[in-house]
């Protein structure tokens, strides 16, 4: 599921939640919201997260098994 694969993604780069939501421009519960599976997450903050988070959302959604950089 992908709320696991954000928190993994964003624990592994070291970021708190209002650090990276900050980033991104919403708000810390929302991100919250968007990892615990409460909100489905909008592609445009899909997006703004791999770019934050420097992956590729093929390993956010699933796609990919690895986490890697997508740069």
């Amino acid at each position: 599921m992908y709320t696991e694969r954000l928190l993994l993604a964003r624990e592994k780069r070291g970021l708190t939640q209002k650090e990276l939501s900050k980033m991104i421009g919403i708000k810390q519960q929302q991100y919250a919201r968007y990892e615990k599976g409460i909100n489905i997450m909008p592609i445009t903050h899909l997006k703004s997260i791999c770019v934050a988070l420097n992956v590729s959302a093929d390993y956010i959604l699933g796609l990919a098994k690895e986490l890697k950089s997508y740069k």
